[in-house]
């Protein structure tokens, strides 16, 4: 399922893009982030978690990228079936045994 997002893709790379440059041409890291989201009137805090994801993704930065979080949370859902199905058939067993004493505890 996706989720509705309230900036679009594009502008995000852009300001990922204009981030990394203005650092590439500066040398600077501080005010990078404050500048490019006052330039493009986007919270600042967006912008700083689009760059964080992008160095992350980039393997710039230390960090689980989108990909990988994606499967985690899909092998995390399995597991929980799973785990759910499993009970079912634990409870299925013993109330088997409560109503045929022929069976083995």
């Amino acid at each position: 399922m996706r989720v509705k997002r309230k900036y679009p893709d594009g502008l995000r790379e852009r300001a990922v893009w204009m981030v990394f440059e203005i650092r590439e041409q500066t040398g600077v890291r501080t005010g990078s982030i404050a500048g490019v989201a006052d330039q493009l009137g986007v919270n600042r805090e967006a912008v700083r978690s689009w760059v964080r994801q992008a160095e992350v993704g980039g393997g710039k930065r230390p960090g689980t990228n989108t990909a990988d979080a994606q499967r985690i949370a899909e092998l995390e859902r399995g597991n929980r079936e799973l785990r759910r199905a499993n009970d079912i058939l634990k409870a299925a067993a013993f109330f088997a045994q409560e109503l045929d004493p022929r069976l083995p505890r």
